[in-house]
């Protein structure tokens, strides 16, 4: 029998990631196979972002600002789902929906935003509300939006395995909590430009708490994650359109991150881009306009770091519609 110790995890070396994951194990080279990437996975959920992760986010703020809410000037909605780290049990999944429209007043806009996110045996639910005030400009619109709700976070035990009758995991007493959240956003756009800047989960609170057989407790507390983001389109001829766009995102605990994009649409149809991650992913990204109120998305990412030996990409695919019903006189909305 072999033996494993584990001390301290960084899917970059570089990266000044505070990780304390003490593991150690008697085991066998199989073992050895499927521990490894189990422990990149665990050292990333528990030290890295908490929402989950989106590469089409281009498309998708509403799940990142409130003040998004409405912007499209239209009733829209998305669905979304991902698939990340392909081939690593326990990877990522994350199903998502969101709603908005301005009303007819229209400094005013509603919104809605559902998600729900497992990485292994950790469930993350959460349901939003959005409201946002817009200040209307001669060339734009600034929004402020507010998002209110709940979230709630917790183990799904038919998911856990143990390798030892005495793991103190599988006696815990689990208590799941479903917590109130809420998000702040400000949002700027015209025609052919956007930034926003955003704060959630403001509240901070406790989501799930675990005691052991031996009494010692631990919980899981939903930190502040703040992000920003810009971009723009340039006309480069009658049918080519070129969309630049930035977002960063910051928690604290958890090295900065930045997605840089660079996409370009053909005949106001066919959108194609790509991204580069800096925890070193790179995503190529498309999107079909089936026509006005239909658009399909796709997105690949393949990750450059440690985890590139273990998985087979990730895979991300959008449905969005949009409906007209205040009948608007609409510009192209690159946005």
């Amino acid at each position: 029998m072999d033996f494993i110790s584990c001390r301290a995890i960084s899917l970059n070396p570089s990266d000044p990631l505070p990780v304390k994951l003490i593991i150690e194990f008697n085991t066998s080279d199989l073992m050895k196979k499927l521990l490894i990437p189990l422990m990149i996975l665990l050292a990333t959920s528990i030290f890295a972002q908490q929402d989950p992760l989106y590469s089409q986010y281009m498309f998708n703020k509403l799940a990142v600002n409130p003040g998004y809410a409405g912007s499209r000037e239209l009733l829209t909605a998305d669905l979304l789902y991902r698939s990340q780290w392909v081939n690593i049990e326990g990877a990522p999944k994350t199903i998502s929906a969101s709603l908005h429209s301005p009303l007819n007043n229209p400094h005013l806009a509603l919104g809605a935003y559902v998600c729900n996110d497992q990485i292994g045996p950790l469930n993350y639910t959460g349901a939003l509300a959005a409201f946002a005030y817009r200040v209307i400009f001669p060339k734009g619109k600034l929004s402020f939006g507010l998002q209110a709700g709940v979230k709630n976070n917790g183990i799904v035990m038919s998911e856990l395995k143990s390798y030892s009758q005495q793991d103190p995991l599988m006696y815990s007493n689990i208590e799941k909590k479903i917590v109130p959240d809420a998000n702040f956003g400000v949002y700027y756009y015209t025609d052919r430009f956007y930034a926003g800047l955003s704060s959630l989960h403001l509240l901070q609170n406790q989501s799930a708490m675990v005691t052991d057989s031996a009494g010692n407790t631990q919980f899981t507390k939903l930190l502040s994650h703040f992000y920003g983001m810009t971009g723009a389109a340039f006309p480069l001829g009658d049918n080519v359109v070129f969309r630049p766009s930035i977002l960063a995102k910051y928690v604290n605990d958890a090295p900065p991150q930045l997605d840089i994009n660079a996409s370009f649409l053909f005949a106001n149809t066919f959108w194609l881009g790509a991204s580069y991650r800096t925890e070193k992913a790179v995503s190529l990204i498309t999107e079909l306009n089936i026509n006005q109120n239909i658009r399909l998305g796709y997105s690949y990412d393949m990750w450059l770091n440690e985890l590139k030996t273990y998985n087979k990409g990730s895979h991300e695919f959008r449905v969005s519609f949009d409906l007209n019903v205040q009948k608007r006189i609409l510009t192209p909305r690159y946005f």
